[in-house]
């Protein structure tokens, strides 16, 4: 018997228990897993222990159990505590069945057939590896949902009549990230912040709108570029902007993303324009060596086409499946990040296509854009960590070595890495900046072009002056706080009088301040 089972431990890969425990479901798989293939997996935000104090309570990390609750020395009963307890880990389940084979669920299958996690176990079994067990399907029983509902976030459900379950995952087995509840996202989704945005414009001039979402495209295009410490000519920008603004109306395929990376790459084309057909990675090179210094590892190219046809195949699902838009978008755009399937562009179509699925999802309406990437630019720093939070796990399981070019050379399977992840955090962060667009970001810049009416018509109404002069005018006081200097004066406006620029000064006080 594996001394796993009894040893209590007070650290665990590092992360430390609030008391002294025994492993508990998933925790204890992966233990399991290291000490017999030797392989290490990204640990779950939150894992299980069973103490031997009689209190059952939560922390940051850890799940703790009374001893009651600690499952029966064998793998079987720690696999059943898993999916009981735990939210689904598509990555930990799929390494396990890999180790253990198809014995533990002939096991199960043997001594309780009709059971609830037996039947899920199973499922999950032939799912994720993609072989039949030689046993006869079941004739009876209620179904059971393979993910519960009320740990994590599910998708369309489909009956499978051969395991009597209802497969509610919200991905198919080439990609399925799967998203915990947590009350962050509840409260988010109880807003409804896409009414919120639909009712707010209900009551504003439909050319307002119109003029505010051409603005935005424009902000929102240069932001994107910003945050990949891009700053492109007017023209590029626009016509990213343009192409953000046509978002959701063609199908994401692989042929409308390579379209895409031409447009956001401009006249300077790559040498190999489209799916990479060479590794990547995201990082320095050494400045004496020249070795690759990787923060995040691409996947592998040879797997590039079924981890895309995957990713297309779940946005697909979900979009059919009324999955909630926002946790869509999450879901498709940090996979297709992760995944980093260009050679360059990827940051920029990765925020296209959150435009993408809100559009194509009925989230964003009346023509209005969400200027995410202004949110995100915003917020840089939680960006990074919650693409950290993707990537350092991981980029210490891809065995690499140098290639000729300085590039990463992959020695080790790594698909699997980018089908199955928690992506809880970087749902909360995209939920974060759509908050921030629809009740900060939108409503500013619609009070700013109502008030630029306003000032343009007191304006117009004073002096003569043409429309260019009268943009630059307002631009001028908006930059020195109302004030228009005498340097630019003199310079720009000596066709206005000294009242006649303290009227206007005034003006811009009273509507702008």
């Amino acid at each position: 018997m594996s001394n796993h089972f009894s040893r209590k431990v007070t650290v665990f890969h590092g992360r430390t228990l609030p008391e002294e425990g025994f492993l508990a479901g998933y925790s204890l798989l992966i233990s399991e897993i290291k000490s017999k293939l030797g392989i290490m997996v990204p640990l779950p935000d939150t894992l299980s222990i069973a103490t031997e104090k009689h209190q059952r309570y939560n922390t940051n990390q850890w799940q703790v159990f009374t001893i009651r609750y600690k499952p029966k020395d064998d793998l079987k009963s720690h696999l059943a505590f898993a999916l009981k307890y735990e939210p689904l880990d598509l990555y930990i389940l799929k390494k396990f069945f890999e180790l253990t084979g198809e014995v533990i669920i002939l096991k199960m299958l043997e001594e309780e057939p009709t059971g609830q996690y037996t039947r899920r176990a199973w499922f999950l079994y032939e799912w994720l590896t993609g072989k039949t067990l030689e046993v006869p399907g079941l004739k009876t029983g209620n179904y059971v949902e393979v993910v519960d509902s009320s740990l994590q976030f599910t998708g369309p459900s489909e009956n499978s009549t051969r395991h009597r379950v209802k497969n509610n995952l919200p991905g198919v087995p080439g990609f399925c990230p799967m998203i915990r509840k947590t009350e962050k996202l509840e409260q988010y989704i109880k807003k409804n912040l896409s009414d919120a945005v639909e009712k707010g414009l209900g009551k504003r001039d439909k050319d307002l709108i119109r003029r505010t979402a051409a603005f935005l495209l424009l902000k929102d295009s240069k932001a994107s570029f910003a945050i990949e410490g891009e700053y492109p000519p007017n023209m590029r920008a626009r016509n990213w902007g343009k192409a953000i603004g046509q978002s959701g109306k063609v199908p994401l395929t692989v042929e409308e993303i390579e379209r895409l990376q031409h447009i956001v790459i401009g006249s300077k084309k790559l040498k190999y324009m489209g799916i990479r057909k060479g590794e990547g990675f995201i990082g320095e090179h050494d400045r004496d060596t020249l070795a690759p210094m990787p923060d995040h590892i691409s996947a592998s190219a040879k797997d590039l086409p079924l981890l895309m046809q995957g990713l297309l195949e779940t946005n697909a699902l979900l979009q059919q499946g009324q999955y909630n838009p926002v946790l869509a978008a999450a879901t498709i755009a940090f996979g297709f990040v992760f995944i980093h399937p260009l050679s360059d562009g990827n940051g920029r179509i990765h925020r296209y296509i959150i435009h993408h699925l809100l559009t194509r999802m009925g989230y964003t309406k009346r023509g209005m854009i969400f200027p995410v990437s202004s949110a995100i630019l915003e917020r840089i720093d939680a960006y990074q960590d919650v693409l950290e939070h993707f990537s350092s796990p991981r980029v210490d399981l891809v065995q690499w070595e140098e290639a000729p070019d300085h590039n990463v050379k992959i020695l080790n399977e790594t698909i699997d890495l980018y089908q199955y992840f928690d992506l809880t955090r970087q749902a909360e962060f995209l939920y974060e900046c759509v908050e921030e667009t629809i009740e900060r970001i939108i409503p500013e810049e619609l009070d700013y072009l109502e008030k630029y009416d306003r000032l343009t018509q007191f304006i117009n109404a004073r002096v003569t002056l043409p429309d260019t002069k009268v943009d630059l005018l307002i631009k001028f006081l908006d930059q020195n706080n109302g004030k228009l200097s005498k340097k630019k004066r003199d310079k720009e406006f000596e066709e206005l009088t000294h009242n006649e620029v303290l009227e206007i000064e005034d003006a811009f006080q009273n509507i702008f301040m």
